[in-house]
Order: structure tokens, then sequence, then C-alpha cells
């Protein structure tokens, strides 16, 4: 069975204890978001195909003021996130709105700096949000490692930024004809 990314999310938080989807969901949006995102609909639906392929189990019960259902890796799920995590990743990719729309900012050069002062914001937010986690000691080990990547990342990526609005006052008008003819 070929398993997606998000699967090996949810195996990989599995590993650590039992969780209903709820949990996993909060976990998710604590830690990976920042990195790799899933949506609720993501993770029921992989919670589903990881039951029916033996890698969990589910175990009805009350979980606090609602009734949730336990998922726990199984053996077979545990080789199955061992053998994912021995393998080389192969997905090394961004996804940036900011990016592409400066990319194709010619089409109307006055958005580039409010497109970029954006982004300088969000990337200083979400480092401010990290270095709050990294205070509160939420986060030691593999998960530290990562952490430190994500504010070291966010910080860059906000004074980068802050460079490029200065490079964009001294972008000539004609950059954005040139650039259509060249690509």
């Amino acid at each position: 069975m070929e398993l997606s990314p998000t699967a090996y999310v949810v195996l990989g938080m599995l590993s650590w204890r039992p969780m209903s989807g709820y949990d996993i969901k909060s976990v998710v949006d604590r830690s990976t978001r920042f990195f790799w995102a899933a949506s609720y609909s993501q993770i029921y639906g992989e919670l589903r195909a990881l039951r029916e392929a033996g890698l969990i189990t589910a175990d009805d019960g009350p979980q606090g003021a609602r009734r949730r259902t336990a998922h726990r890796i199984t053996e077979p799920g545990r080789r199955a996130l061992r053998d994912w995590l021995a393998r080389e990743p192969e997905t090394f990719e961004l996804r940036d709105e900011g990016l592409l729309k400066l990319f194709f900012a010619s089409a109307d050069p006055a958005s580039a700096a409010s497109t970029i002062a954006a982004k300088r914001d969000r990337h200083a937010e979400v480092a401010e949000q990290l270095e709050s986690m990294a205070a509160a000691g939420t986060a030691s080990g593999y998960a530290g490692i990562v952490l430190a990547y994500g504010i070291e990342c966010n910080r860059w990526m906000a004074d980068w930024c802050e460079r490029t609005l200065t490079d964009l006052a001294e972008l000539p008008a004609s950059a954005g004809a040139r650039q259509r003819e060249t690509i």
C-alpha cells in the first residue's frame, strides 16, 4: 500500500501515544503545520485508510467531555513508519503564494511592495511564535532541532523581505517587460 505524506504524519504522531483525530489535528496545528499542514478531512481520511490497512487500531470510548476514538499504531504501522524514515526524502518543496505573486508582479508592479511587506510581517510573526515555543521548552530532541530550523528560516525570510523592499524601490519600470521576454 502506497501511503501519503499525511499518513506518515498520522503514524508518526500515533507512535508517540494513542490519539483521536482531534488530538492529531491539535498537535499538527502546534507543530508540523509550520512545514507540513494537514486538514481535518486529510487526517480523518488517513485514519480510515490506515485502519483498513491494519496499520492502526481504533478504540471507541469517552475521552474528556466528548466521545472520541483513540487510535493506536500497530506493529505493522511501526514497521511502515520505520521503513519510511529509513528512505531518503523525496519532497523538498516550498509553496509560497507571496513568491508566486512577486514572480508575476510585472502584471501589476504596484502590488509587489505590499506582497513583500505582508510576507515579511508573516515570517516575523511565525518566528515570534516559534521563539515563544522554544522559550517555553515545548520542543526538545529532534522536534527541537526542527523548531530551531523554523526560527532561523523565518527570521532569514523576514530579513530577506526587508532587503527586497529596498531593492524594489530601485527596480527600473522596464524590469517586468525584460522578464517576460527572457522566460
